[in-house]
């Protein structure tokens, strides 16, 4: 008889444990399936994510074409003409769209290192040319006259807008430092002043100065 119990004994510990064994086993695969199958979600999520239309990112907007310049050279150049010219192109490249000057050609009349603007007339004078024309630059189109002696007018006063260095070292109170600095603020500025009070902007002029110089300068 104790034979007959220990092996009902050992019989029902031993279910217990393949059952405790079994049901271990079931929950470390049922946890492992779960981890697997949540693994994707996220991958899922990050990769939509990672989309810059899903995740409201706005796509750059197109850079907007230039618009077109042109530009009238006349004068003393080798191929007068109408001209395209882009943005940051000064009076030197248009010249040298043109053929280049002519043998007749003032060089030293002409503000090389203007920039261009649409509709823009550089004309280039000639050596000795009549004063109705001498020291013509770049004009505004539409302009009726072109600036005369001085970088300027008839009457003597100076275009701030065609004025070489010499011309404005010819005003009262401006030396070379002055000009230079007046000619700077013209190329930073699209190579033309609005009116004559900008000049109070270029360093080194005040209103004191702009008051001596006021009846002696324009714009054209």
């Amino acid at each position: 008889m104790d034979i007959l119990l220990k092996k009902k004994i050992a019989a029902v510990f031993g279910t217990v444990i393949l059952a405790s064994g079994g049901f271990y086993y079931y929950q470390e695969t049922k946890s492992g399936q779960e981890n697997q199958m949540n693994i994707f979600p996220n991958q899922a999520e990050n990769a939509f994510s990672a989309d810059p239309l899903a995740a409201g990112e706005k796509k750059a907007p197109a850079e907007k074409k230039p618009s077109v310049i042109k530009v009238d050279v006349k004068g003393a150049v080798k191929a007068p003409g109408v001209f395209n010219a882009k943005e940051g192109d000064r009076v030197i490249d248009l010249i040298a769209a043109a053929g280049n000057f002519s043998r007749e050609a003032d060089k030293d009349k002409v503000n090389l290192a203007q920039l261009v603007q649409d509709q823009m007339v550089i004309y280039v004078p000639e050596k000795g040319e009549a004063p109705g024309m001498e020291g013509a630059l770049a004009a505004p189109a539409g302009a009726v006259s072109v600036p005369q002696g001085k970088g300027g007018g008839g009457d003597g006063k100076v275009n701030l807008n065609t004025a070489s260095e010499a011309d404005l070292e010819t005003l009262t109170g401006i030396g070379p430092s002055k000009a230079q600095a007046i000619l700077e603020y013209r190329d930073k500025n699209g190579g033309s002043f609005k009116s004559a009070e900008d000049l109070k902007n270029v360093p080194g002029i005040g209103d004191k100065t702009f008051e001596k110089l006021k009846d002696s300068i324009f714009v054209q």
